[in-house]
């Protein structure tokens, strides 16, 4: 894992190596030759927040390496946009529908069909670092586990505060440290950053190492905030009672707070490229690099003031598409550092990770294999053409509405049951989502058929 140099990179990369001056030896072979596995998983950070998809300001040099060093899904996307169920259903391969876990609730899912839970059956030492918000963290079920979130700086139980990156970082290397070398490992490295810590005022707080970061830029100001989006809405997501709203007022709702607030946003994920940087060089330094997966998403997108909103949960691109980066020892060489446009999804991962494991996946995931993507051996696979995503109603239907939604490249169509409300959107001519069809004469053959789908995809979640 090549660590980048250059001047806009000085503050990042410093954060990264400086603990490398006591890097671990090389380890010696193990006779189990399965990969181990690495899920850096970050918080509300959507498809398009990273330097190598484009941003045009934030600084992601250690994950940009590690997608040329791998291979970029450009269209991922989770099936459902908040934190909780989002991680459930990569824990099981499962929709919501099935998991059960609506908001902050458990998982009906029994723990022995998810990926950590099967795998550590299956003879792996398997760890869990950082943010859980699954229910209660299950720590009896992991061989290093240390679950925390909430708030960015952690006091520990003696020495002064430390940023919560930096505790992901530290936990993380002392997985590797103290695991047994002669077992493949799993480790589950999810950050808390770059979500905010919402009851405070400032929101983002971000390492200090990071605050010369961005100080001289000019953040350009968020696509379809010219106000036409926002009256574009459906009625109930313009109330000022709606979260979405409500967040937009915390955060973005003057030109001076939206400076402010996504330098230090920014700040965050430069800081879990930091981290994910170290992390990684550690895996070279020990000579396991090559013998890791290493997969890098996020729990959902995030709203950065678009449409007048803030934070998740609403089926708009902004916050279903995530990023996704796979680095995996036996991608051909001839597809390293490409890019795949395939609608690959959250559940997918788990029966993933379990092939590469050559463990069999429960029936009850409903994900697919994608491995046969990162092949270049024939033609292209046969992989989805859309997908269900789905979200429960939070607290009431005021605050943040259920919605179901039938997701394609092409086409997008939700449900909103709550106000009983559809919205159809056709991508290609419309991708900004600005123009509802389902009230127009012309749609309705095609609204009949997005309306069929979706009750099949709902069945079928089930």
């Amino acid at each position: 894992m090549r660590i980048p140099h250059g001047p806009a990179w000085l503050a990042i990369s410093l954060l990264a190596l400086g603990p490398l001056l006591q890097a671990a030896e090389p380890e010696a072979p193990r006779k189990d030759k399965r990969p181990n596995i690495l899920i850096l998983l970050a918080d509300d950070l959507r498809h398009d927040t990273l330097g190598v998809a484009g941003h045009p300001v934030v600084k992601t040099p250690h994950l940009d390496q590690l997608s040329r060093e791998g291979m970029r899904f450009t269209h991922a996307c989770v099936t459902t946009a908040i934190c909780g169920v989002s991680r459930s259903s990569l824990l099981s391969g499962q929709w919501m529908s099935r998991h059960g876990n609506t908001s902050f609730k458990a998982m009906k899912t029994p723990w022995r069909e998810s990926y950590p839970g099967l795998l550590r059956a299956n003879g792996y030492h398997v760890g869990h670092v950082g943010k859980w918000h699954s229910s209660k963290f299950p720590a009896k079920e992991f061989d290093f586990g240390r679950a925390y979130s909430g708030t960015h700086w952690v006091k520990p139980e003696d020495g002064p505060p430390v940023h919560v990156t930096t505790k992901n970082e530290q936990d993380a290397i002392e997985f590797l440290d103290t695991r047994p070398k002669d077992k493949p490992f799993l480790l589950n490295l999810w950050f808390f950053a770059p979500h905010a810590q919402d009851e405070h005022p400032d929101q983002y707080l971000p390492q200090k190492e990071t605050l010369s970061l961005y100080q001289d830029t000019t953040i350009p100001a968020p696509a379809l905030s010219d106000g036409e989006a926002f009256r574009r809405l459906p009625p109930f997501l313009q109330a000022p009672e709606n979260e979405g709203r409500v967040r937009f007022h915390w955060r973005f709702d003057t030109p001076d707070k939206y400076q402010r607030m996504m330098k230090n946003y920014l700040r965050l994920v430069s800081g879990v490229d930091s981290a994910c940087g170290r992390v990684l060089r550690e895996l070279e330094t020990r000579g396991i690099l090559d013998e890791t997966i290493v997969i890098f998403t996020a729990d959902n997108g995030y709203f950065h003031g678009e449409r007048g909103l803030a934070d998740k949960w609403y089926p708009y691109e902004e916050s279903i598409r995530v990023p996704l980066i796979v680095r995996d020892p036996r991608l051909p060489d001839a597809l390293r550092g490409g890019t795949n446009d395939s609608l690959v999804l959250n559940v997918d991962i788990a029966p993933t990770l379990l092939a590469a494991a050559g463990v069999k996946a429960p029936r009850t995931m409903q994900g697919r294999d994608f491995t046969p993507l990162l092949s270049a051996a024939g033609d292209a696979p046969a992989w989805r053409n859309d997908f269900l995503h789905e979200h429960a109603v939070i607290s009431n239907k005021n605050r943040i509405p259920s919605s179901r939604t039938v997701v394609s490249k092409d086409l997008k169509f939700t449900e909103w049951p709550d106000w009983g409300h559809e919205q159809l959107f056709d991508l290609k001519s419309d991708p900004s989502e600005l123009r509802n069809l389902a009230g127009d004469a012309a749609s309705a053959t095609t609204l009949e058929r997005m309306r069929a789908r979706l009750r099949e995809l709902l069945e079928a979640a089930r």
